[in-house]
């Protein structure tokens, strides 16, 4: 009876898994990475999505859920059109769907879930890791809360809307592309040339979170290597008089020091024989954090951080360098889109999330600057573990000028709409606040070019005094201001260093763009853009090496960062080091890590 009973359980599960993947499939004839063509919908982005601050449980709710597209202003849907693979975004293959949505159209969402039993009497935590870009949810018919932003994190509690059975959640999107006031980045209606498929609606995991009324909600660390402590400071939801939180500082497993404060408080926590983070040696101090109430542990997390200092300083020579840990230290690495041909938004995996970065590493690069677009947040902890600096783009929104120059300018900046400038202020102080504790995060770059670019020095004055401990490119390769801690320029397809400064440290955003089509590697087969175009791997390689030994002479004399164009190919763009689909390293890796080495090793 027991054998009986097992074989009928296995044949149920076997059903339904045959049953899920008959409702969903990729969609289009697009070219696809290897992680694609494994995905079971069942168990998707299965990780614990917020690793810098974990809990024990959690529930995944990414997968098969129903959906529609309606104009605009349109009543919960009666029937929906189909399936779609949550968090895939709509536009994309892997999302089953495949359509566009446009300005005009809303885009719905539905499914039904169930909370295990032992999560009674907690409070119920709804996270969405990032929805482009106005978002209304409903809990079993009520609605519950909106939020607008499509790159950062946000949560309700949905603990009074529960029923005692199954609950159902709805989810409308509305995404007006390069029709509104909102960052968006590469994203366009038409896309082409530089400019990338639309990403509406779900992109990153959907997931569920058991805690107690009082809570911790983040946590905001700070390092000082030069006085060798750690400030940290847990904010905690619902916090009563007598609320105790206890910090441990654990290294290589072992406590090394544990401290008390009130509720709210920030500790400053001495950390003895300090072992400095860098991309050489990625090395992270883990923490456990708890609440105490009335002498019960109420929540715990854990979480982690790094020792390691992010500045600018005059070499003996009287140039402005960047430092790491106050040593000069040349930042080389790659302009990172974070697109992917079957995803868009959405990597397929975190196995291949993570793969962007190896490659990276490999290559002998110590720094990704991550181009008007903001990742996951396993993206950021992965860059820590691995050991990755990260320049943090802004998304441009708004229109783009046309007006730029290569000298300071003190006016004819862009003039927003109050509602385009108050959106900007909004969501970049929520990118800041997200990825605030991520030690790989270096440098903030408020503005790319003159896309979207204004009131420059307020901006950047704004985020110099929000986050001191990092530097700020107030507008990589944009409109100059005598504001911030570099002086940035673009340059295609060599590196040149066409202007510097004595008071600020002189960078190169961009450069490179070596064209290499590989056949049956393409997303257009009939065209692709990159600054110049070569016919082999050999041609291609030997150009970059080039390009680095031209870059080692800039670096000796004050230049101090740069960014190749890019990390991967991306749609209509075939300038990548690897092709869209990442099957094909497009130049000599080993060729490449050792001219890169000799760049980061001609500043010392």
């Amino acid at each position: 009876m027991k054998i009986k009973s097992l074989i009928a359980f296995l044949t149920c599960c076997l059903l339904t898994c045959t049953t899920l993947i008959a409702q969903w499939k990729p969609a289009g004839d697009k070219i696809k990475t290897e992680w694609a063509t494994k995905l079971n919908p069942k168990n998707i982005l299965s990780e614990y999505p917020r690793p810098i601050m974990t809990r024990q449980d959690w529930q995944n709710l990414n997968g098969l859920w129903d959906y529609a597209i309606t104009d605009a202003g349109m009543a919960i849907p009666q029937q929906f059109d189909g399936k779609i693979l949550v968090p895939y975004p709509v536009e994309s293959s892997l999302s089953g769907v495949m359509k566009s949505v446009g300005a005009d159209k809303d885009l719905w969402y539905q499914n039904t879930f169930e909370l295990p039993a032992i999560w009674k009497g907690k409070d119920i935590l709804l996270h969405f890791g990032a929805v482009d870009w106005k978002t209304e949810i409903w809990i079993n018919n009520i609605k519950i809360g909106s939020h607008t932003g499509g790159y950062t994190p946000f949560s309700f509690n949905i603990t009074p809307f529960l029923n005692k059975a199954a609950q159902k959640i709805t989810v409308k999107v509305w995404d007006p592309t390069e029709d509104g006031p909102q960052p968006r980045g590469k994203q366009l209606n038409n896309p082409n040339g530089i400019w990338y498929t639309p990403v509406s609606g779900i992109w990153q995991t959907v997931w569920l979170e058991p805690v107690a009324k009082q809570h911790i909600t983040s946590i905001k660390t700070v390092s000082n290597i030069d006085k060798s402590f750690i400030s940290i400071r847990p904010e905690v939801n619902g916090a009563i008089l007598g609320d105790i939180v206890e910090i441990s500082v654990i290294e290589n497993g072992k406590v090394i020091s544990t401290s008390k404060a009130s509720a709210g408080e920030t500790l400053e926590i001495p950390v003895k024989n300090v072992r400095l983070w860098s991309p050489e040696n990625p090395f992270l101090y883990q923490t456990r954090v708890k609440l105490l109430s009335k002498n019960q542990v109420i929540d715990e997390v854990k979480s982690y951080f790094a020792m390691r200092k992010i500045s600018t300083g005059k070499d003996t020579d009287g140039i402005v360098r960047l430092k790491l840990n106050n040593e000069n230290y040349f930042h080389f690495g790659t302009l990172d889109q974070g697109w992917w041909p079957d995803g868009l938004y959405t990597a397929p995996t975190d196995e291949a999330l993570k793969y962007d970065i190896v490659k990276t590493k490999e290559m002998g690069f110590n720094m990704i600057r991550k181009h008007v677009k903001v990742e996951p947040a396993r993206w950021y902890t992965h860059c820590d573990e691995i050991g990755m600096l990260v320049w943090q783009d802004m998304p441009n929104g708004d229109s783009i000028t046309n007006w730029q120059g290569r000298g300071f300018f003190n006016d004819k900046e862009l003039v927003r709409t109050t509602q385009s400038e108050a959106t900007y202020k909004k969501e970049w102080k929520e990118i800041i606040d997200y990825l605030y504790s991520y030690p790989s995060i270096a440098v903030w770059v408020p503005f790319n070019e003159a896309w979207g670019q204004f009131k420059t020095v307020e901006v950047a004055e704004w985020t110099k005094a929000y986050d001191p401990d990092r530097l700020v490119n107030p507008a990589s390769g944009g409109n100059h201001f005598k504001i911030g801690d570099m002086l940035d320029i673009h340059h295609y397809p060599a590196p040149v260093m066409e202007m510097t400064s004595p008071e600020w440290a002189t960078v190169l955003g961009e450069y490179g763009g070596i064209g290499l089509p590989v056949k049956g590697h393409l997303w257009d087969n009939d065209k692709g853009w990159g600054y110049i175009q070569l016919k082999s791997s050999e041609e291609t390689t030997a150009e970059y090496v080039k390009y680095a030994k031209e870059l080692r002479v800039l670096a000796k004399k004050g230049l101090s960062a740069a960014v190749y164009t890019q990390t991967t190919d991306v749609e209509g763009e075939i300038n990548g080091l690897m092709t869209y689909d990442r099957k094909i390293d497009k130049l000599n890796v080993e060729e490449v890590k050792k001219a890169n080495i000799a760049v980061i090793n001609a500043v010392k």
